[in-house]
């Protein structure tokens, strides 16, 4: 399995508008991709700015291309995204998922 991990900041004041922009964009396109498992999205309010991560569990590699293309490490952006976001991050991280835990 792979995770993908992607970062955004937002002007704080932005955060719950780019959250919900990214409901119904990048987060609706992970559901309907073959192989995709499943995102957790993470914030991080820092004083005037707020970090937002996505993190994607893929089956595998030729997963993560059927959503983000021929090069899997390139950010996936969608046209409203330079309304919210301070920089557009050219790069992803990938990674092998070692071990998952589940606990009830």
């Amino acid at each position: 399995m792979i995770a993908r991990i992607w970062r955004g900041i937002t002007p704080v004041d932005k955060a719950d508008a780019y959250l919900a922009y990214l409901r119904e964009t990048g987060l609706k396109a992970y559901a309907g991709i073959p192989g995709s498992r499943g995102v957790t999205v993470l914030r991080r309010n820092q004083g005037e700015h707020c970090e937002i991560m996505l993190v994607s569990l893929w089956d595998s590699m030729d997963a993560v291309r059927r959503f983000a293309g021929e090069n899997p490490e390139r950010s996936v952006y969608y046209p409203n995204d330079p309304d919210y976001l301070l920089d557009m991050e050219p790069l992803v991280r990938l990674y092998e998922v070692a071990d998952q835990l589940h606990f009830d």
